[in-house]
């Protein structure tokens, strides 16, 4: 891997973080597919680095609003009992995430289930990052009023949007269709927060990004994860890739320039030095040994 270039290796990173699968890249690249696994482990293990070290100590009262998404690695949970010799973590699979409603940083995330300990795993991340009150705003979840609590206390300002969804058949051109109709009301569960700024409207079209950008969550297609170490690779690329290089459209600068934990936007050949300076150095000899023809 590190015999391509950084520009070669950057043109991978931009075709996979912008939703090209693997097989595609091995064939407009012309490299191995391990060569293209093996730099996805290297750039989702840099990502987490830069990320746990730079995205901390985030000041001021901050609006967050926070989701979970639904993927599967390897066979859906339904089918992993019919499947040969399933790996590790194979199954459903949550991408937890937490935006920050102002300058659109994702200031955590989590892939893992969606059960409790997650919730609260998730939680105690999100307050790590953060120093001052924040106000939260997650969906309907139940796992999330006692993870809130838990990792907060009473230091937050918590907030649910409960949604209804009514499911009605309807005839159209021979064809039936579902149409549904969807109820939202908010909930206050703990503290003050600012009623009209309740909404999960950033996360939820975050969650779109991030299917549309990342192939592993394309639904109905054959590019989904086969391992999970890969899928939380991806993950962590595509948010590095999101806050530090992407320019957000409406804001004009990136989220971690917005949110003032870093300075410039950077490119992908920015998360290659990354990578190169977290790869081991190669074990060679201080003295060679002569040799005697």
């Amino acid at each position: 891997m590190n015999r391509l270039s950084t520009e070669r290796r950057a043109r991978i990173l931009n075709l996979l973080v912008e939703g090209v699968s693997m097989r595609s890249v091995t064939r407009l690249e012309t490299v191995g597919i391990n060569t293209v696994a093996r730099l996805i482990l290297a750039a989702g293990d840099a990502a987490q680095a830069h990320h746990d070290k730079v995205v901390r100590d985030i000041a001021g009262r901050r609006c967050i609003e926070c989701d979970e998404a639904w993927s599967f690695v390897y066979a859906k949970n339904r089918n992993v009992r019919y499947a040969v010799a399933p790996p590790r973590g194979a199954g459903d699979v949550w991408t937890w995430s937490a935006i920050d409603a102002d300058s659109k940083l994702v200031v955590s995330y989590l892939v893992g289930l969606r059960g409790e300990a997650w919730a609260l795993e998730f939680m105690d991340d999100l307050r790590s990052r953060l120093e001052d009150r924040p106000q939260i705003t997650t969906d309907g979840h139940a796992p999330y009023v006692r993870a809130v609590e838990g990792a907060f206390g009473g230091d937050v300002d918590f907030a649910q949007i409960l949604k209804q969804y009514e499911t009605a058949w309807t005839m159209n051109d021979g064809y039936w269709e579902a149409t549904t109709q969807v109820r939202s009301d908010k909930k206050i569960v703990e503290g003050n927060p600012e009623w009209h700024r309740i909404s999960t409207s950033y996360i939820e079209r975050s969650n779109l990004t991030m299917r549309m950008c990342n192939r592993r969550f394309a639904r109905r297609t054959n590019a989904f994860s086969k391992r999970l170490e890969k899928h939380s690779a991806m993950v962590a690329l595509f948010f590095l890739y999101y806050n530090f290089c992407r320019k957000h459209r409406s804001l004009g600068i990136t989220p971690a320039v917005a949110a003032g934990v870093d300075t410039e936007q950077h490119d992908l050949a920015w998360i290659i030095g990354l990578m190169d300076a977290r790869a081991p150095k190669p074990n060679r000899p201080k003295t060679y040994r002569r040799r005697v023809a």
